[in-house]
C-alpha cells in the first residue's frame, strides 16, 4: 500500500494496523464467516469491523480475543502474536520520540516510528550505503547529487542530515536494534563526493561492522544477478522473525509497504538468497579494508 492510500482526510490506516487486520481477515474467511458475524460477536457495527480490518482504528485485546474465539483460532502462539502486534500498533499511534524534534515528510513519518519499534531489520541495498550506516558527509554529498526537488524534498540540507543521523541511535540504545545489512559491491565503489567522503564512510562501516548487534555483508560482483538488483528493501520484524514482518520497498519516486502474508515471506526468502550468495562477514570486512587501502 502506498502512503496516499493509507490516508483518508485526517484518518490514518497504519502499517501495523493493516498487518493485524489482514491476519484477522484471513482467520475470518478461513472460518467461513462474514463481517456481520464479527460485528455480532463484538456487539458492534459492521462499519467498526471494517475499520478494524482496514487498520483505521487501534484494536483492544478483548476484541482480538473474542474474534479469535469466534474464528476458532485457539493456538496460543497465533493469539499471542496478534495481541503483541496490536500492542505495538497502539504504542506507535501515540508514540513520542526523537522524530518529534524534526520535520519528517511523507511515508518516512511512519517508517521512522516503526523503525524505532522494530527488534530486527534486514536491509538490502544495491545502490547506496544503508541509511543507518551513513556518515554525515556521505548523507550531505548524496543529497547534493540527488538534486531534483521531487527526490530532495523541502527540508534544508542540515535538517535532513540531522534527521538521518538521529535514526542511528537505534544501533546503540539499550537494548539495541539487531541490524542485518547486505550491500551490493557497486555501492562501495561508487561513492558520492570525493575521496575524503569515501574514506570516512568505509572507516565508519568497518567500525559499525564490529558491533555485536550488526551484521554487515557484501554481495560481490562475481555472485551474478538476482531480482533484488531491481531495488532496495527493508524487512522490519517486531517479534520472532516472520511473525509480524512488514517490508518497506523504496524507489526514487515511490515507496510502498508489503504488509505480511505471502508478499513479506517472498521478500524474506529473497533476502536469504541474497545473503547466501554474499561474502561472509569476515570476508566482507576484508573487502572493506582493501577498498579503504586503495583510496
Amino acid at each position: 500500500m502506498t502512503a496516499s492510500q493509507a490516508m483518508q482526510g485526517n484518518s490514518t490506516s497504519t502499517v501495523l494496523g493493516r498487518r493485524l487486520g489482514g491476519e484477522l481477515i484471513k482467520l475470518r474467511t478461513t472460518a467461513g464467516l462474514t463481517q456481520t458475524h464479527a460485528a455480532k460477536a463484538l456487539t458492534a457495527s459492521t462499519t467498526k469491523v471494517a475499520k478494524m480490518e482496514g487498520g483505521w482504528v487501534p484494536m483492544r485485546d478483548p476484541d482480538i480475543r473474542a474474534l479469535c474465539e469466534l474464528y476458532r483460532a485457539r493456538d496460543p502462539g497465533i493469539v499471542g502474536s496478534l495481541l503483541e502486534l496490536a500492542r505495538v500498533d497502539r504504542e506507535r499511534r501515540k508514540a513520542k520520540g526523537w522524530w518529534d524534534d524534526y520535520t519528517i515528510h511523507g511515508v518516512m513519518q511512519e517508517y521512522v516510528t516503526l523503525e524505532s519499534a522494530a527488534t530486527t531489520i534486514k536491509a538490502w541495498q544495491p545502490s547506496f550505503v544503508p541509511g543507518l550506516l551513513q556518515t554525515p558527509e556521505y548523507v550531505m554529498d548524496l543529497r547534493g547529487d540527488l538534486s531534483p526537488a521531487a527526490i530532495k524534498g523541502p527540508e534544508s540540507d542540515e535538517k535532513f542530515v540531522a534527521t538521518r543521523i538521529a535514526r542511528q541511535q537505534l544501533l546503540s540504545q539499550d537494548p539495541p536494534l539487531t541490524f542485518q545489512a547486505v550491500i551490493y559491491e557497486a555501492a562501495l565503489r561508487n561513492f558520492p563526493g570525493g575521496t575524503a567522503t569515501a574514506r570516512g564512510q568505509l572507516d565508519h562501516l568497518l567500525k559499525t561492522a564490529g558491533l555485536p548487534n550488526v551484521s554487515l555483508r557484501v554481495f560481490p560482483f562475481g555472485a551474478g544477478t538476482h531480482p533484488g538488483l531491481n531495488g532496495s528493501f527493508n524487512i522490519l520484524s517486531f517479534a520472532e522473525p516472520g511473525a509480524m514482518d512488514v517490508v518497506y520497498v523504496e524507489a526514487p519516486f515511490a515507496q510502498r509497504w508489503v504488509e505480511g502474508g505471502e508478499g513479506a515471506a517472498a521478500y524474506d526468502e529473497l533476502f536469504e538468497v541474497i545473503t547466501e550468495h554474499s561474502l561472509g562477514e569476515d570476508e566482507s570486512t576484508s573487502l572493506l579494508r582493501r577498498l579503504r587501502r586503495e583510496l
